[in-house]
């Protein structure tokens, strides 16, 4: 069953592979990381160098990612998929309130807040792979990569997030963020630490 999925580019013909990775496998290692983020910060012991602000970018990334591609997808290619969507929609806006000026007494509820999306997104994820072919979740995925590089490293609860003005705004807010990334030498990267699964 191939499923329509706008604004993607038309591909050039018959028996096209497009290179790079599926969205599910993108998703799934993130998905991974910072599971494996949330965790080493929750548990005793000393915290990973930088570990609280790169979280706080990875997860802003991840999120506005997910709500430009995936989400517009799933709603595309599942009938039923308005409700479910709706609410990773609205665990997405908590956890970015959570993560503003994250300190240790919200850490419990931030990385109990990831496994609810981890959760949630996986299970569209697999209904997604279900209903698209190979070629679109490559394309999917292809996408999903570009709009993280573009996407915001803090959290912003109260910009659009959905299309199409997520596309607009978010990345205009994200080249303020990058600035001030910049010039304070913020960390924002997940290659960064040690001991996550590899990426």
């Amino acid at each position: 069953m191939s499923v329509h999925l706008p604004p993607l580019p038309p591909t050039p013909g018959d028996g096209y592979q497009p290179a790079g990775r599926s969205i599910a496998a993108t998703i799934a290692e993130e998905h991974q990381q910072l599971l494996a983020l949330t965790h080493r910060l929750v548990e005793p012991g000393p915290d990973p160098a930088h570990g609280r602000e790169i979280l706080v970018a990875a997860l802003s990334r991840h999120l506005s990612a997910e709500e430009q591609y995936l989400l517009p997808a799933v709603r595309q290619a599942l009938p039923d998929a308005d409700e479910p969507v709706a609410e990773v929609l609205a665990g997405d806006t908590a956890l970015l309130m959570a993560l503003r000026g994250l300190t240790d007494d919200r850490l419990a509820m931030v990385a109990q807040l990831v496994e609810t999306h981890v959760t949630a997104v996986d299970a569209l994820v697999q209904r997604l792979c279900d209903a698209a072919t190979e070629e679109e979740l490559v394309r999917l995925g292809n996408r999903l990569e570009i709009a993280e590089e573009a996407a915001p490293t803090r959290p912003h609860p109260g910009v659009p997030h959905t299309p199409p003005w997520n596309r607009i705004v978010e990345p205009a807010v994200a080249l303020v963020d990058k600035l001030r990334d910049a010039v304070t030498g913020r960390h924002t990267q997940l290659s960064e630490l040690k001991d996550l699964p590899p990426r």
